[in-house]
């Protein structure tokens, strides 16, 4: 049971590593092109860049607190889980535990 809540939760952090990678790549490739084919004089430029910097790391907070919700739900959700089966595996050997002694 826990092997597949494993595994679906490393696929989910996985998945959205690669979202957040390919959003910082993009920020970068475009920063680059934008200093490399800027119309503008350097000092215009900068301000440019810094203010869509700004903007992707502000998406890329939101994407990380995105993140961090999603595996925090998953594994309080895989707690509850894990703890709810282990509970009816004590509850199942204390029932055979009386079942031999009264035997």
């Amino acid at each position: 049971m826990s092997k597949q809540y494993s595994r679906s939760l490393k696929t989910e952090i996985m998945s959205t590593g690669k979202v957040l990678l390919g959003v910082l790549a993009g920020a970068t490739a475009g920063a680059l092109a934008g200093v490399l084919f800027a119309p503008h004089k350097g000092s215009v430029t900068r301000k440019k860049i810094s203010r869509t910097t700004g903007n992707y790391a502000d998406g890329l907070k939101e994407k990380f607190g995105e993140l961090v919700d999603s595996v925090t739900e998953k594994f309080e959700k895989v707690k509850e889980d894990v703890s709810e089966f282990a509970e009816q595996k004590m509850h199942k050997t204390n029932e055979t535990k009386k079942e031999v002694k009264a035997t």
